[in-house]
């Protein structure tokens, strides 16, 4: 997967993370909300990813 596609899903994991720890606050389910922090931070780690991917496309496009 590009940096473009490590980004957006890292941005769907991240928003249905936060939508499932909702859920488990609404519901109070600690289940559902520590499976949506694990899925945020999933996300997050993607982004990183994505960005790190962009960073090295960067300097091999600039040597």
């Amino acid at each position: 997967m590009g940096s473009t596609g490590d980004k957006m899903a890292g941005k769907a994991n991240e928003l249905a993370g936060k939508a499932k720890q909702a859920a488990g606050d609404m519901t109070d389910n600690p289940k559902l909300k520590a499976k949506g922090a694990g899925q945020e931070a999933k996300g997050h780690a993607q982004q990183a990813k994505g960005k790190l991917k962009e960073a090295a496309k960067d300097v091999v496009d600039r040597a």
